[in-house]
């Protein structure tokens, strides 16, 4: 199956690089999708130069168990029934929040399409902010 594949790409160079480059722009957009990504330095100065709004997307329990001070709480799979709440912020940077950063893209991919465009998502997610040892606050 290998030499196939390597046989085929030595004799379609030039279909197999186009190929290459469409799917490597591929990973390049959709990487995007959502809002950059941000790492925790990054965020805490949006915060504080930018006024960027945290929205936390994570679930109700694991929003208790810590999240930032004065982040907004709206879990992922409620983001389309109150989305309305976020329609003052649509010129604001809004900073999505999730367990790890992987959730944080789909959701920020909502939001555009529904009009916001200062979305930025925090890289790694809430354990990327916790191991950075920055604060949390419990409910």
């Amino acid at each position: 199956m290998l030499e196939q594949f390597i046989e085929f790409f030595t004799t379609h160079w030039l279909l197999s690089s186009v190929w290459v480059v469409l799917f490597l722009l591929l990973i390049k957009t959709e990487s995007a999708r959502g809002g950059a990504a941000v790492s925790p330095s990054q965020m805490t100065q949006m915060i504080n130069n930018d006024h960027a709004k945290v929205v936390d997307i994570r679930t109700k329990d694991e929003f208790r168990a810590g999240h930032l001070p004065n982040a907004l709480h709206i879990p992922a799979k409620d983001m389309h029934k109150r989305m309305s709440e976020l329609e003052s912020l649509k010129d604001t940077p809004l900073i999505l929040i999730c367990k790890t950063g992987t959730t944080a893209g789909a959701t920020g991919a909502v939001l555009a399409k529904a009009g916001f465009n200062k979305l930025h998502k925090l890289r790694g997610g809430i354990l990327e902010w916790q191991g950075s040892n920055l604060p949390l606050v419990r409910d």
